[in-house]
């Protein structure tokens, strides 16, 4: 464990020095660890350019391994001291901006009342970081806004749809417009999400399916921003509707349907984790809680 730990560190940093005080180990036995684990894989891991470290590509195939193995052991050793009494297991839960801001809250609060002896962590990133977390073993379960397709090595749960809206201010020209159309659309400025996320690609999808080009486009890179501008802006912004249900039932802004004959949602907030036989009582305590109760509520 000590040779892998030490592997982990020297995969994240460019010098044996940066790694060893990292680790607040000599450069000597960092260097003692990494030679004992390629004599016993029997395969180079590094070649020194310079001063900095090269992988090689074992050390590339290994990495996935030894990451798991890392986050088994550092798992077992929490449920170990939780089971003897000396500490409390953690989740590492990761969510994307959506989900953790208008959706997660009060699971969260709720599976905490049942289960007072797991430490909760969250991780609010984009979609497509949270998954890199979790593929990596660096978060254990994920809720996440997904388009409805497959992720390789990973299990994916749609817990609930969440399609786009158009959204704009009260009073907004095309708000009492019955029909839509792309060329009503078309000189409008279109407030969207940052490049990378789910409501980004699937907004650029819809656009594209209708035929519809952005002209004019404001970038933002919270919801919460994209919302305050509209209700001083005459743009259109491209929401989650789960985003906006308390600003249009208080009257501050309006939301449409994304328009688009046969368009069909794609978006929905997902239940993501590792494609594994086995996972810990804490983890699948919490799928199996999540499963449950938003299958029951949602």
């Amino acid at each position: 464990m000590q040779q892998l730990k030490v592997f982990l560190e020297v995969m994240r940093r460019e010098t044996l020095q940066e790694a060893a005080d990292s680790l607040e180990l000599t450069q000597p036995t960092v260097s003692f660890h990494l030679r004992k684990l390629e004599e016993s894989l029997g395969t180079p891991l590094f070649r020194k350019q310079s001063r900095k470290l090269i992988r090689t590509e074992a050390a590339e195939e290994l990495l996935p391994y030894a990451r798991r193995v890392a986050a088994l052991m550092e798992e077992a050793a929490e449920r170990m001291k939780a089971r003897a009494g000396q500490g409390r297991s953690r989740l590492k839960l990761g969510a994307s901006y959506t989900p953790a801001t208008y959706f997660l809250p009060p699971y969260l609060a709720d599976y905490r009342a049942k289960h007072e002896d797991t430490n909760l962590v969250l991780t609010v990133k984009k979609a497509e970081t949270i998954l890199s977390l979790l593929r990596h073993h660096e978060i254990d379960v994920a809720v996440v806004s997904l388009p409805d397709e497959p992720e390789k090595g990973l299990q994916i749960v749609p817990l609930i749809e969440d399609e786009l809206q158009l959204v704009m201010k009260p009073g907004h020209p095309l708000g009492a417009v019955r029909h839509l159309t792309v060329d009503a659309l078309q000189s409008e400025t279109f407030l969207l999400h940052e490049q990378g996320s789910t409501s980004r690609q699937l907004a650029e999808e819809w656009a594209a399916f209708i035929g519809l080009a952005f002209q004019s486009v404001m970038e933002l890179g919270a919801i919460e921003t994209i919302k305050e501008t509209l209700k001083f802006n005459t743009g259109i912004g491209v929401l989650p509707l789960r985003s906006v249900l308390k600003e249009t039932a208080a009257g501050e802004l309006i939301r449409r349907p994304l328009p688009g004959e046969g368009y069909a949602n794609r978006r929905y907030i997902c239940l993501a984790y590792r494609d594994e036989p086995i996972y810990a009582a804490h983890i699948r305590s919490f799928i199996e809680f999540i499963r449950k109760t938003v299958g029951r509520l949602g």
